[in-house]
């Protein structure tokens, strides 16, 4: 299944001065940046046909991955000055690099892509800055059981802040923490069907426009995950995950599991 990333915004929280063109997913975690480890994990499901949406600091991507290091993240033998990879990550991916934009709003993005989808029924579609450990199989196996056009993974509010319920005189009523309240974070990673093109007008929103009016219609699923899933809006969100990283600690690496990790 063909797997579409939006990669083109400006991330304007991840920037670190003025002259800084780095788009967010290209943040580094570990030796690779965001968009890697979000592609790692779909391939891992065996997805690994990629279209990337570019726009902001599209060189950047571009460059990754035409000078990219198979050595920076695999074990090789290096023999007789030639080296020999004991392993690969994207021999076998196949990327399609697509401007669709410096300010393209991501409906917009995912509309300039759509001839790339060769009419396929069913594709996936993430912002190529949040990791996760949900189970892919699970969440494509349950949408195309359904009869419905998108599919939004959704989590638990990320806040440590708390709400207050005020009564009269602003008396306070009770308090209790976002975390522990019912309501749900659109994850960022999608499944979706061609119906969604539907929906989304000319420079429209995937979320705001598509899968809104999906809702209303009692077309949109919601994949509730309660695992891992952390974003990277700030730099202290990334920074996180790079610490994590080198402790060992990264369960969005579901491609480690298995053994066929990464070297760390």
């Amino acid at each position: 299944m063909k797997v579409v990333l939006f990669c083109g915004g400006y991330g304007m929280r991840m920037r670190s001065g003025a002259a800084d063109d780095v788009p967010k997913p290209m943040a580094m975690v570990g030796p690779r940046p965001l968009i890697w480890h979000v592609m790692r994990y779909y391939a891992h499901f065996g997805h690994t046909e990629f279209i990337l949406c570019l726009g902001y600091g599209a060189h950047h991507i571009k460059d990754f991955f035409l000078h990219y290091e198979e050595t920076t993240s695999n074990d090789f033998v290096l023999r007789a000055g030639r080296t020999e990879l004991l392993s690969t990550d994207i021999a076998d991916w196949t990327i399609t690099f697509a401007q669709t934009g410096i300010e393209s709003p991501i409906g917009e993005r995912l509309r300039r892509v759509r001839h790339h989808l060769n009419g396929d029924e069913m594709f996936l579609a993430n912002y190529a800055d949040v990791l996760t450990d949900a189970p892919l199989p699970e969440m494509i196996e349950n949408f195309s059981r359904r009869d419905a056009g998108a599919s939004m993974m959704v989590v638990p509010p990320q806040s440590s802040f708390h709400c207050v319920e005020l009564g009269e005189g602003g008396l306070v009523g009770g308090i209790t923490a976002v975390s522990d309240m019912p309501l749900w974070e659109n994850g960022g990673y999608f499944v979706l069907r061609q119906e969604v093109f539907d929906h989304i007008p000319e420079n429209g929103d995937l979320v705001a426009d598509g899968c809104a009016q999906l809702a209303k219609q009692g077309r949109l699923v919601a994949h509730q995950h309660r695992g891992f899933w952390k974003p990277t809006d700030t730099v202290k969100e990334r920074a996180a995950l790079d610490d994590a990283y080198t402790r060992g600690d990264r369960p969005w690496a579901v491609w480690e599991r298995d053994g066929a990790g990464v070297s760390a």
